[in-house]
């Protein structure tokens, strides 16, 4: 199993249900193992199978729940 963890740039969040939508469009993914959404730094780590699921499909999943997406640089 190949697990990455990425951080994902995320602007839009100005509350904990915005905290808890990130969280629920990203766990609901197939392949996805952990997040980690800071809501005062306007990210979240993504700790997943990238045999399983792509970044991409992360970020998108974040975009489709009402919010921007970016994937960090490392």
């Amino acid at each position: 199993m190949a697990t990455e963890t990425r951080v994902i740039n995320v602007e839009g969040m100005t509350c904990g249900g915005c905290v808890k939508s990130v969280d629920s469009a990203v766990s609901q993914l197939q392949g996805v193992q952990s997040v980690d959404v800071d809501l005062e730094g306007n990210k979240a780590s993504v700790t997943y199978d990238a045999s399983t699921v792509a970044v991409e499909a992360i970020v998108e999943a974040i975009e489709d729940a009402g919010f921007d997406a970016s994937v960090a640089a490392q």
